[in-house]
Parts: structure tokens; C-alpha cells; sequence
């Protein structure tokens, strides 16, 4: 099972590695380079005008390598392909976002509600393939053996998680690196935990995609030569979602991707805040900009986030095996 993992993983890092220096200069030619809002940070605006939808590579290569790797394994099973399709529908949600914005230059992209229906449709889609396998509708409890049997509300449970996570995703990713790294730890936190399972096909599917982050960080780091896109992040957060699910453990991903959780409660408390009170909690909100406004270099705001990404997902990791 290790060596699967080990394989999936490699060939996802090496076809990113090897696409992304192809793929780069087709970017710029095309011009689908990166719109930096006036309203965020001022040291961002020399960004403008890098590539992005760079999220395409790593989908690119990680759907390849698991359906090669799980085809030629005889994993491709129904938990794989409900990955692969959230993972490509997201993606495709994202894609048609970042095109709208970069080539016809409608600066918002598709509509919240267009975004919003989109995602609850592979969501609901995701449900009733699950339930035609008759997959169990409880939500357990994290280190406990507590679960509570929500039946057909397990649906809006999905549409929730789904939608959550992807957007949680996607508004993490405002600085070099912080997305490939944050969430190459939690897909390799879960990776663990399917081996521990021994569901191997999910393993597999988690850490192709840490296979495939990894390798697109090499391009993404600071300073970045590309971005990953909403192409990238909608598609990571919806499949990220999707294996706590398959997993059976749900509530863990609150613990495991505690940096999208902090990331999206900064945005929600500071518009709470502003509405309510008239007064800002942070400089800027998601939280990454309040650090970069407080004075920590963009570096700094990155790996101090992997740090606590790292530790949230090894708590998670070891609670969960002891």
C-alpha cells in the first residue's frame, strides 16, 4: 500500500515539475496574468500581471496519475471517482471564474449565486452517488466513538462542507505559497489517516494531490512565477472536504485545516464587526494581510501559517491513531 502511495505521489510531483515550465510561458503569451485589488495590501500590486490559473497543472497531473496508478491497482472504486469528480468539478467552477476575470476581463468573474448553485449541484451530486452505495450518514466525533445519524439531512451536511471548505480554500490563497503548503499537509494528514483505514484508493487520491502541491510550490514559493487561480483553490478545498467525508471524519478537518477555519472566522468576524459596530477587528481581513500589515514579511506570514498547519494536523493525526 506504501509503495501506491509513494508512486502516486512521485509521478504527481515530477508531471507538475515537468508541465509547469511549458505552461508558464503559454500563460504570459496569452496574457492570464493576475488582477491585484487596489484595496489590499499596496506591496501586492507588483504581482500584478503574474500568471495564474496555474492551478490547471497539478489537476492536470493528479487526476493522470490516480486514474493510471488506481486503474493499473484495481482502486478504482466509487469513493476515487467521487473524488475526481469533485475535484474536477470544483476545479472547472474555478476555472470559469479565473476566465471570465483574466480573459474577458470581468474583474468579479462568475456571480456569487452562479459560483454558489454550482458547487451545491456537485455537492448534492456527491450525495446521492454516496447514498446509491449505501454510505453511512452518520457524523461522528472526533477521539470518541460517538456518532450522530443524520439520514437524508446528511445532504445539506455535504452541500455545507463542500462549499465551505472550497471557499475557506480560496480565500486562504492571498499569498506566495500559503495554499500548496497548508494544504499539502492537510491532504497528507488524511493520507495517513486512510492508510491507518487501509482504504488505499483514498491514500492514493490524498497523496497524489500532496504530490502535485508540492510540486507546483517549487513555482509558487515566494517570490511566485505563478498563482494556482480559483481553478486551484475551489477545486483543493471541495476535494479536501470530500475525503474527510469518505474518511468518516468530518469534524477532524476543523483540526486538520485549522488555518482555513482561522482564515475564513477573520473574514466573518471582521464583516460582523464592521456591520454591527462600525470598527474593524484587523488591519485587513483574511488574517494572512493583517500579519503582512503589522510589519511580518510575506515569508514570514507563510511559514509561521505552515507551522501551525503542520502542528494542528499532527495533533489531529496522533489524537486520532492513539
Amino acid at each position: 500500500m506504501e509503495g501506491i502511495n509513494i508512486f502516486g505521489f512521485g509521478i504527481a510531483l515530477i508531471m507538475t515539475v515537468a508541465l509547469m515550465p511549458v505552461f508558464i510561458p503559454l500563460l504570459k503569451r496569452m496574457k492570464f496574468g493576475q488582477s491585484i485589488r487596489e484595496e489590499g495590501p499596496q506591496s501586492h500590486l507588483k504581482k500584478t500581471g503574474t500568471p495564474t490559473m496555474g492551478g490547471l497543472v497539478f489537476l492536470i497531473s493528479i487526476i493522470v496519475t490516480v486514474l493510471l496508478v488506481a486503474a493499473f491497482n484495481g482502486e478504482l472504486t466509487t469513493p476515487v471517482v467521487i473524488l475526481l469528480i469533485v475535484l474536477f468539478g470544483y476545479g472547472l467552477i474555478g476555472f470559469l471564474d479565473d476566465f471570465i476575470k483574466v480573459v474577458l476581463k470581468r474583474n468579479l468573474g462568475l456571480t456569487s449565486l452562479q459560483k454558489l448553485l454550482a458547487q451545491i449541484v456537485i455537492a448534492v451530486l456527491s450525495f446521492f452517488l454516496l447514498r446509491a452505495n449505501g454510505f453511512d450518514t452518520a457524523l461522528g466525533i472526533p477521539f470518541t466513538e460517538v456518532s450522530i445519524e443524520l439520514g437524508w439531512v446528511y445532504v445539506l451536511f455535504i452541500v455545507f462542507w463542500l462549499v465551505g471548505f472550497s471557499n475557506a480554500v480560496n480565500l486562504t490563497d492571498g499569498l506566495d505559497g500559503l495554499v500548496a503548503g497548508t494544504a499539502s499537509i492537510a491532504f497528507a494528514a488524511f493520507g495517513i489517516l486512510a492508510i491507518v483505514q487501509q482504504e488505499t484508493g483514498i491514500a492514493l487520491f490524498t497523496f497524489a494531490v500532496a504530490g502535485g502541491l508540492i510540486g507546483f510550490l517549487v513555482f509558487n514559493k515566494y517570490p511566485a512565477k505563478v498563482f494556482m487561480g480559483d481553478t486551484g483553490s475551489l477545486a483543493l478545498g471541495g476535494a479536501l472536504a470530500m475525503v474527510s467525508i469518505l474518511l468518516k471524519q468530518e469534524l477532524l478537518l476543523l483540526l486538520i485545516g485549522l488555518v482555513f477555519v482561522i482564515e475564513t472566522a477573520s473574514v466573518i468576524l471582521q464583516v460582523g464587526s464592521f456591520k454591527l459596530r462600525k470598527k474593524r477587528i484587523f488591519k485587513m481581513s483574511p488574517i494572512h494581510h493583517h500579519f503582512e500589515l503589522s510589519g511580518w514579511s510575506e515569508w514570514k506570514v507563510v511559514t509561521v501559517f505552515w507551522g501551525v498547519g503542520f502542528i494542528s494536523a499532527a495533533i489531529a493525526v496522533l489524537l486520532e491513531v492513539m
